[in-house]
């Protein structure tokens, strides 16, 4: 692992943050989660757009704007000098005194980590992610507009450790009007009678940049597809479902609160994942020199 911290970068061993930042302190921060595949950081450009949208939502400056972060990511990913990684962008609100008041913080600190690529095991991806349905609901845009990726996790982290604690790979997040928000890091996609259904962002859905990719790509497939207000319901009377996500990709679900799906990971969910590998392996920012 490889960290860009204060100017140079570091072993992750070595990389430190003072105990009075607020992103410590208080989530108070954005972050982006970035793949890099074949020496090519995929979408990178996206990426930023996206780090900047949620920085102007929570009123954040960017550490030497998005051309400097840029930079950033593709010289910590040299220094890592692995052609497949995962890349973790962290803007924090920076120093400041103990309280959530950020106009404290005169000085937001970037952090990029650049670490090994960790996925589902091939046995697991052959059954699909046994899912649950979490206790815990997906707060609404009037708490925090779900597409501002905040430093706090903590509804995310609540939905995991439950799904962890009953057996399951993942956990399915409702919103307040119990329709399918997503997972707990992850989006959430439906096929019934060939069609490809996902939430939209104002049921609570991030607006994943993998998710963007996989519409992208069943339109090039000539498969219909379009965003939807799913129920539990639906899930369990699909003939598919997946998730996507940068570190995870395109992952099959195999059920649902112990209810099988289908007959298990189905044929819109390979032709996707194979239209996925493909883009992501010829397509992006180079950073190997």
């Amino acid at each position: 692992m490889k960290v860009w911290l204060d100017g140079k970068v570091v072993d992750g061993a070595e990389a430190r943050v003072p105990v009075t930042d607020h992103g410590f302190l208080y989530g108070d921060g954005i972050f982006e989660g970035i793949r890099a595949y074949s020496g090519r950081v995929f979408r990178l450009a996206d990426h930023m757009r996206r780090l900047a949208s949620g920085a102007r939502a929570v009123g954040l400056g960017l550490p030497g704007g998005l051309d400097g972060i840029r930079a950033v990511v593709l010289e910590t990913l040299r220094a890592h000098a692995q052609p497949d990684a995962y890349v973790r962008l962290i803007v924090s609100r920076g120093v400041g005194a103990l309280g959530v008041d950020p106009t404290t913080c005169t000085e937001p600190r970037l952090v990029c980590i650049a670490d090994d690529v960790r996925l589902y095991s091939p046995e697991t991806l052959a059954r699909g992610l046994a899912l649950v349905t979490s206790s815990w609901r997906r707060p609404g845009p009037d708490v925090l507009d779900p597409r501002v990726k905040s430093l706090n996790y903590m509804n995310n982290v609540m939905a995991k450790q439950e799904a962890r604690r009953s057996g399951a790979d993942e956990a399915l997040l409702l919103n307040g009007r119990g329709l399918v928000a997503e997972a707990s890091v992850a989006n959430v996609f439906a096929v019934r009678d060939g069609r490809l259904e996902t939430p939209p962002v104002s049921d609570g859905a991030l607006a994943g940049i993998t998710r963007a990719t996989v519409l992208e790509a069943a339109d090039e497939l000539g498969i219909s597809s379009g965003e939807r207000s799913l129920t539990r319901f639906d899930l369990l009377d699909a003939d598919e479902v997946f998730l996507t996500g940068s570190g995870a990709r395109v992952v099959p679900v195999g059920s649902l609160d112990g209810s099988s799906i289908g007959s298990g990971p189905g044929a819109v969910t390979k032709r996707l994942s194979d239209a996925y590998e493909s883009r992501v392996r010829s397509e992006g920012t180079p950073f190997l020199l």
